[in-house]
């Protein structure tokens, strides 16, 4: 059963590249009580370990949404901005955007005649200001703000921003809480500042020098209309990763995955994705290297303020990373 409370708690919790203060407190407070340790990184990485006397394994999935930044504010009190991660002009387009303190805006464009010709440097955000004395009782330059978009649930489907990776983050958590009897020693990582280069992963991994690595994150699928060719569908079952930009999935954990998932009956699929990284990927080059994978969850609409996942794949990818961890 889906846990929508804390579901909405984490998808809806402000928290861009760099600035996950708050939703990195939602975490803490939901997973007190079901780790030995808890602590906090010099980058701000949330590490929750789980001792064992086995070998040591790290479980990362990042907190940090996608967001943008606050570069200029203008006479009349418009405001000019940059990216935070992989915006697109295109859906950024007339979405509204929310500041840490609950001030809203909604993003606008200058005139152009071609829509081919939207870029982020013509587009800007309103907050209902008349001047930039106005605007600047609320923002500032270096201000950040993430979409806003409420948790939507209906039968299978959850629709929300940053549901990458929040919802990795939630199965983790629930992995977590699951997790009863595990000969190995497991550090639940949640780690910032995947969205901008794999930062947290890659200082912590150094930390805590795992043994193996496993990445939870979201993927893209191939199963909307005229879609780019892929395998992987909503709906279908967790997603085993055989590739990405970022990792060439290690056959140890690979197989690992795919023996557990047919063990278990746990629907899977194999996902190649063409583009585009996770925290394995800087993971498995820590040190001497780390023999690591992925369990990623389908999604679409993925960098949106309206990605959508399947409740199902989420159980699935809850159900496999327990059983991969008790092995």
């Amino acid at each position: 059963m889906i846990n929508k409370d804390l579901l909405k708690r984490l998808l809806e919790t402000f928290g861009p590249s760099g600035n996950e203060e708050a939703i990195r407190e939602v975490i803490r407070e939901e997973i007190k009580g079901y780790a030995d340790e808890i602590k906090v990184d010099a980058l701000g990485n949330l590490i929750a370990v789980k001792k064992g006397n086995g070998k040591k394994i790290m479980v990362a999935s990042h907190m940090d949404e996608i967001g943008i930044m606050v570069t200029n504010i203008d006479d009349n009190g418009f405001i000019r901005f940059t990216n935070i991660g992989g915006v697109s002009p295109y859906t950024a387009l007339y979405q509204r955007v929310m500041f840490a303190d609950g001030t809203m805006g909604v993003v606008g464009v200058e005139k152009i005649d071609n829509m081919k010709d939207l870029t982020l440097s013509k587009m800007f955000i309103d907050i209902g200001a008349y001047s930039k004395e106005e605007a600047m009782k609320k923002v500032n330059v270096g201000d950040v703000a993430c979409f806003y978009a409420p948790f939507v649930q209906d039968g299978d489907y959850i629709m929300s921003k940053a549901l990458d990776d929040r919802i990795g983050c939630y199965v983790a958590i629930e992995a977590l809480k699951a997790l009863k009897n595990s000969p190995n020693e497991v550090y639940f990582v949640f780690t910032v500042q995947e969205e901008v280069g794999l930062r947290g992963a890659k200082t912590a991994a150094y930390g805590v020098d795992p043994d193996m690595g496993i990445a939870l994150d979201v993927t893209l699928t191939g199963d909307t209309p005229k879609a780019k060719t892929m395998e992987v569908k909503m709906g279908k079952g967790t997603a085993i990763k055989i590739k990405d930009n970022s990792v060439l999935a290690h056959p140890t954990v690979k197989k690992l995955m795919i023996e557990t998932a047919q063990e278990n009956n746990i629907p899977y699929q194999l996902e190649i994705l063409e583009g585009g990284g996770t925290d394995s990927g800087a993971i498995h080059l820590t040190k001497s290297g780390v023999p690591s994978g992925v369990i990623s969850v389908p999604c679409r609409y993925v960098h949106s303020p309206s990605e959508m996942v399947s409740v199902k794949d989420v159980e699935n990818s809850i159900q496999l990373l327990v059983k991969v961890l008790e092995k």
